[in-house]
């Protein structure tokens, strides 16, 4: 959590005091004054110790509940156990009466998850502290976004599959309209909206929708504009591969080696081993692949070495 993040929270929580046991209304008040604006408004902030049973998860909420085990939260439930109590609250919303539970998710689902599990497992007196706030939907999706952004936890496919699905409920499909909303660039945005796009059946084809990142959606790009059929078909053949490794019959095709198979689909044999990679003395590797070329020179090559290797090789290809 970022200290930004860390000052807003520390605010909230402080002077309270730790849960108590539970009262006739099965939950205790805990509220602290904050002001809003030199106006002289003020709101009142309600924070209360619920039962985790009380709440579910937002629909649009922006974690895969489902991913969540007692393996990915240990450091959060160690954390909990140390503390005694869960310091920074969720952030959720009251349901109408007759949905079945009185408060949905909007930020916190890992804390939800580790709660339930400490009281599941010889725990009964832990508690899920919420903020209780009146947020329409757009906004729900802002905080969560914002609480979530430099978490490591939360992996790039996860974000990316909800930013897809926020631009067209929020935003009526404009980028630069949601981008300023999100306060981040559109070349930002845009790698991850084409993280979300990737055909399903390559997303299928990693061992774990967490372990998808945007920087493998930028190298999978070129290979499906190349030669989509084939990269598509490999796809398919490491997705059942994968399935199998899941339930138990064998190991999972590493990351790494998904996207080498992936990379053979497009190209063929590695342009390596059939000497159609050029080094030049210039820094740049020319890579031929069919009726293609691609240059490559590293971020920190001079001015003088650029122009000079970009000579040489135009004039080696026209002249040549």
């Amino acid at each position: 959590m970022s200290k930004r993040h860390d000052a807003i929270f520390d605010d909230v929580l402080k002077d309270l005091s730790a849960p108590a046991a539970a009262d006739r209304g099965g939950a205790r008040f805990l509220k602290r004054q904050n002001a809003l604006s030199d106006s002289g408004e003020r709101e009142e902030k309600v924070l209360r110790w619920v039962d985790p049973a009380a709440c579910v998860m937002w629909s649009r909420h922006n974690r895969a509940y489902d991913l969540l085990t007692e393996e990915n939260c240990r450091d959060l439930i160690d954390s909990l156990k140390a503390q005694g109590q869960q310091e920074f609250p969720a952030i959720v919303r009251r349901l109408p009466a007759g949905q079945g539970a009185e408060y949905e998710v909007i930020c916190g689902a890992r804390r939800h998850f580790a709660v339930s599990w400490l009281r599941a497992n010889n725990y009964p007196q832990f508690r899920y502290l919420v903020e209780v706030r009146d947020l329409t939907d757009e906004e729900a999706f802002r905080l969560a976004d914002i609480e979530n952004r430099d978490r490591a936890d939360l992996s790039d496919y996860e974000r990316a599959r909800d930013y897809l699905q926020a631009l067209e409920l929020y935003y009526g499909g404009k980028q630069k309209a949601m981008a300023a909303r999100l306060e981040v660039s559109e070349a930002w945005l845009s790698r991850y909206l084409y993280l979300a796009r990737l055909p399903q059946v390559v997303v299928e084809a990693w061992p774990q929708i967490t372990e998808i990142k945007e920087l493998h959606a930028r190298s999978v790009r070129p290979l499906l504009h190349d030669a989509e059929d084939k990269v598509l078909a490999e796809a398919a053949s490491i997705a059942v591969e994968q399935a199998r490794a899941r339930a138990g019959q064998g190991a999972c095709v590493p990351v790494p080696k998904v996207l080498a198979r992936l990379k053979t689909a497009a190209y063929g044999k590695r342009a390596e081993d059939t000497g159609a990679v050029e080094k030049t003395k210039h820094g740049m590797t020319v890579e031929r692949r069919g009726k293609k070329i691609r240059l490559e020179f590293p971020a920190t090559i001079s001015e003088t070495d650029l122009r000079a290797g970009l000579d040489a090789f135009l004039r080696g290809h026209f002249d040549g």
